[in-house]
């Protein structure tokens, strides 16, 4: 979503020439459309490489080749995410072409996403091939958490920036609820995976001692998702959730307007779009350290931040109950600020500035 807003901003507000190279992967199946063929989207020329693997690897010669052939026209080569041979090869491309290149990790450079379910295989790629090509890249990172994570994985990159992702708002924004506060109603809305905590939340709500709902809205792996409603089950709060499932992107607004507050307990986060899009709608957030957002959220005072474990979480959310009065001052407030900050044309502006420093 934000690599998609980021291609087609440049268009609408920069008058910018944006060519997407990506694969016809759509997890494990690939997009119906001509592989190899470009396809004008939003203004963004785009052309679906067929990829021989149908893992995450994604290895499709067709991309490389037709990076090698036309790389010379561009001025600026972008690239989003690692651990996938499109991005290494990429790069490699880049390198031998004596291109400079940026690389947006977004997440995939963290402590935790190099740390978790790590093999001996990937450590050892990352020690002798993707580390040394890593230290030629530029690095446009979505927040100070990610520039953190990425400068203690690799020592000394080559140059670090920041600048947030492009969220994607509602249309038109739900109109202001007049908010009961007798019960407090949370909203977790994200893809459902053990990355997100949910289990410290799950176990913080037992003997919370307050009125609360929760709402659980997103996908996930069934088996996990089973997993997470049998502890529920097991913590005698299940009456207390709704598991609400998908929800498509407009409804999504509508339904973060109908609640006090979005909790994230995640592990990891470089950014999480969810934060700013509840905030677009006045709904408050909580959130661990280790959400790219967090110093965001807390120095326009848009929520509060919480340690990872069940006793902090359990007692922070005791404390909101009874700070009514800020819920609603965030409810008034917190979409104005967003607007500002992540007004479209201006984020642009401080994007197309940036690319512009890298211009030989």
């Amino acid at each position: 979503m934000s690599v998609s807003q980021l291609a087609e901003n440049l268009v609408a507000y920069g008058k910018h020439k944006v060519t997407v190279y990506t694969t016809t992967a759509n997890g494990k199946n690939e997009l119906a459309i001509n592989p190899n063929s470009k396809y004008n989207i939003n203004g963004v020329e785009v052309t679906y490489f067929k990829r021989l693997t149908k893992d995450h690897s994604h290895f499709s010669p067709r991309l490389f080749w037709a990076l090698w052939q036309h790389i010379h026209k561009f001025d600026v080569i972008h690239l989003h995410a690692w651990w996938h041979l499109v991005s290494v090869f990429s790069a490699l491309i880049c390198i031998v072409k004596n291109k400079t290149f940026i690389v947006s990790p977004r997440g995939t450079l963290s402590y935790y996403s190099f740390n978790n379910k790590t093999t001996f295989l990937k450590k050892l790629f990352h020690k002798f091939i993707g580390k040394p090509v890593l230290l030629k890249a530029h690095f446009l990172l979505t927040s100070k958490k990610e520039n953190h994570d990425l400068i203690a994985l690799l020592k000394k990159p080559k140059a670090t920036f920041v600048l947030p992702n492009f969220v994607k708002m509602a249309s038109s924004k739900p109109d202001p609820l007049e908010m009961d506060f007798s019960v407090l109603k949370l909203i977790f809305l994200s893809r459902i995976e053990e990355k997100k905590g949910l289990e410290f939340l799950f176990t913080a709500l037992q003997n919370c001692q307050i009125p609360y709902k929760l709402t659980i809205a997103g996908t996930g792996d069934l088996r996990y998702v089973d997993t997470l409603k049998k502890l529920s089950q097991t913590l005698n709060i299940q009456s207390n959730i709704s598991w609400l499932g998908q929800v498509n992107p407009e409804e999504k607004f509508e339904v973060l307007n109908q609640h006090h507050l979005l909790v994230l307990p995640s592990y990891d986060e470089n950014f999480a779009n969810v934060v700013i899009e509840s905030l677009s709608v006045g709904t408050a957030v909580l959130i661990t350290p280790t959400v790219g957002l967090a110093d965001f959220v807390l120095e326009h005072n848009l929520g509060w931040v919480c340690s990872q474990n069940p006793e902090g979480i359990k007692s922070k959310i005791r404390d909101i109950f009874n700070q009514t009065k800020h819920l609603q001052t965030i409810r008034q407030t917190a979409p104005t600020i967003i607007e500002s900050v992540f007004d479209l044309e201006l984020l642009t502006n401080k994007y197309v500035s940036y690319y512009t420093t890298l211009l030989p």
